[in-house]
C-alpha cells in the first residue's frame, strides 16, 4: 500500500522498516513526555528559533531544568545519539518520574533513524554546536570508538551479529558511523578551540562522595 503522503514507498511493494520495543504501561512505569528544546520545525511556514538563532542556547540555560541540572548534557548526549544515526525527528523525549529531575532520558521513538546513509544532516547536532557542552565521560567514550582497534562500525557490526535479524545495518550505515564520529569529534574541538577545555568539557568522572565521608570531614 501506499499513499501520496507517505514519504516513502515499497519498490514494488518491499521497504525497509523497524521494529519497536514497548515500555510498560504508565500504570507500571510513570513517565513524562516533554518536548525537546530543540524540535524541529514540521511545516513550510516557518522555522524554530534554534534553526536561526545560533544564540539560542542562551535562552535554554536559563529555563528550569537546564539551568540547574544535568539535562542540558543529557539533551547533548541524545542529540550525538540521533546524530549518529541520522534521526532527525527528535520532537519529545521521555523520562521515568520516579528519579525526578535528574533521571535519565528515554530514546523512544527512533524509527526515523538509519535513513540515508549518505547524507549527514548538522543540524541534529545543535545542542552540541550551540552549547558547547559535552560530558566527560561522552567524550572519551567517542575519542575511544575512533581509534582503529575500537572503531565504531566494527564494535557495531560484531554486536549485530548476535541479532536473530543480522546482519540489521547495510555496511554503508556502518561506516557512516564512523564519518559522523568524526565530525562529532571535530564540532568538540571547534568548541574546545573557542571556549577552553574547563569551560567544555564537563567532569562527571567524579564519584560522589558517601554521607560518611562527608560526616567524617565535619567532625575534623
Amino acid at each position: 500500500m501506499c499513499k501520496t503522503e507517505y514519504a516513502v514507498c515499497g519498490n514494488p511493494h518491499l521497504l525497509e522498516g523497524s521494529l519497536s520495543a514497548f515500555l510498560p504501561s504508565l500504570n507500571l512505569a510513570p513517565r513524562l513526555s516533554i518536548p525537546n528544546p530543540w524540535i524541529r520545525s514540521y511545516s513550510f511556514d516557518g522555522k524554530e528559533e534554534w534553526e536561526v538563532n545560533p544564540l539560542y542556547c542562551n535562552t535554554v540555560r536559563e529555563i528550569y531544568p537546564y539551568n540547574n541540572s544535568n539535562r542540558l548534557l543529557n539533551i547533548v548526549d541524545m542529540a550525538i545519539f540521533d546524530f549518529l544515526m541520522g534521526n532527525m525527528d527528535r520532537h519529545h523525549y521521555e523520562m521515568f518520574t520516579k528519579f525526578g529531575d535528574d533521571g535519565f532520558l528515554l530514546h523512544l521513538d527512533n524509527a526515523r533513524g538509519f535513513g540515508r546513509h549518505s547524507h549527514d544532516e548538522i543540524s541534529i547536532l545543535a545542542p552540541l554546536s550551540q552549547c558547547c557542552v559535552i560530558k566527560r565521560t561522552t567524550l572519551l567514550r567517542l575519542q575511544l570508538l575512533a581509534e582503529p582497534e575500537y572503531r565504531l562500525s566494527d564494535v557495531m557490526r560484531e554486536s549485530l551479529l548476535q541479532d536473530p535479524l543480522a546482519p540489521v545495518l547495510t555496511e554503508p550505515h556502518l561506516l557512516a558511523l564512523d564519518r559522523r564520529l568524526q565530525l562529532i569529534l571535530a564540532a568538540v574541538g571547534k568548541c574546545i578551540h573557542t571556549f577552553g577545555e574547563a569551560t567544555v568539557v564537563a567532569d562527571d568522572t567524579a564519584r560522589p562522595r558517601s554521607p560518611a565521608a562527608h560526616r567524617a570531614e565535619m567532625g575534623t
